[in-house]
């Protein structure tokens, strides 16, 4: 998902959405050292949009600030 629609979702959302994200990527993980799977773009997918969730999170900060 892009940022801009990332923009759009409120922060509660996008809080819960990053957790989910963090517990894909953790199986993911252990699903690759495990060669259980061998889709490791879906790894790098899910860490950017990981990245893109903690950016707009800070973003979010530094305006309050």
């Amino acid at each position: 998902m892009k940022a801009k629609e990332w923009r759009e979702k409120s922060v509660g959302e996008r809080e819960k959405t990053l957790l989910e994200l963090r517990d894909r990527l953790r199986g993911l993980r252990f699903d690759l050292a495990t060669r259980a799977s061998k889709q490791h773009s879906e790894h790098r997918k899910t860490r950017r949009d990981i990245a893109r969730l903690l950016t707009l999170e800070r973003e979010e900060g530094l305006k309050q600030n």
